[in-house]
């Protein structure tokens, strides 16, 4: 517990588990104000509304009015917005198997939820002349794989997206950051469903041999915790990152080369 953020309110997407359930606990831990925006709940989700202020609102970001009423449930203003909604949908059958209606779907929950929600909460901060904008890139963004193609794609004009803004509203007090997780322990991953289960299918390999595979592409031999993702975001929405802005922080256990 701390008091970094106290009397700040944020609002998180995606926030019912794996990095947005955990960047809600970050941030409420710091002291604070939190709306946690997802289409569904989850005991933990539930637990933190309970022992922290954070609301939690149903909403789900691929309807196209949802933004606003995201924003509208913090009541006037928002200090730090973190745009995590996304998915990521392993395409075993190649690049000529993803249908148009695949790259709308991943390029609107990937791209333009944070678009759309970035827009609705910004004339708040505008007015402040003060805020943070985080948003959860990927790896893939400069690293695209052939297996998410789409959403390498999308990610990639994601931290595009950022950069272009950060220039604008950083004389305003607005900083505009990504952060860009490798491979991540969540349902994403490791859920049924998921891509260890999904690639599993495809090769013949065991899921949790998938995830090895992919934990030993990584310097340090695993994948990043969902705290230690948003350890990242609370650094940046809180004032030790004051001068920070167009700025994509990879927290990927060396699984881009650096050599």
């Amino acid at each position: 517990m701390s008091t970094e953020l106290q009397g700040r309110t944020a609002v998180v997407t995606g926030a019912s588990k794996g990095i947005g359930l955990a960047v809600v606990q970050a941030l409420a831990g710091a002291g604070a104000t939190v709306v946690a925006g997802s289409r569904t709940t989850t005991e933990e989700l539930d637990a933190l509304v309970k022992e922290f202020p954070v609301t939690w609102v149903p909403v789900d970001l691929a309807e196209r009015d949802a933004a606003e009423r995201l924003v509208a449930a913090v009541g006037g203003r928002v200090d730090v917005l973190v745009n995590n909604v996304g998915t990521a949908p392993p395409r075993t059958g190649g690049f000529l198997s993803v249908t148009d209606e695949d790259w709308q779907r991943t390029l609107d929950l990937n791209l333009l939820t944070a678009v759309r929600v970035t827009r609705a909460a910004l004339p708040l901060m505008l007015a402040a002349g003060r805020g943070s904008v985080i948003t959860i890139g990927s790896v893939n963004a400069t690293l695209p794989d052939p297996l998410v193609i789409d959403y390498s794609a999308g990610k990639a004009a994601l931290v595009a997206f950022s950069k272009a803004l950060s220039k604008e509203v950083g004389p305003k007090g607005i900083r505009v950051n990504t952060v860009s997780p490798g491979p991540v322990e969540t349902e994403l991953w490791l859920g049924g469903g998921g891509v260890a289960e999904t690639v599993s299918a495809a090769t013949g390999l065991t899921p949790a041999e998938v995830a090895a595979r992919a934990a030993g592409a990584s310097v340090t031999g695993r994948f990043s915790k969902p705290a230690e993702i948003a350890d990242v975001v609370l650094f940046l929405a809180g004032d030790r990152a004051a001068n920070l802005t167009g700025s994509d922080l990879v927290i990927d256990g060396g699984f881009i080369p650096t050599w």
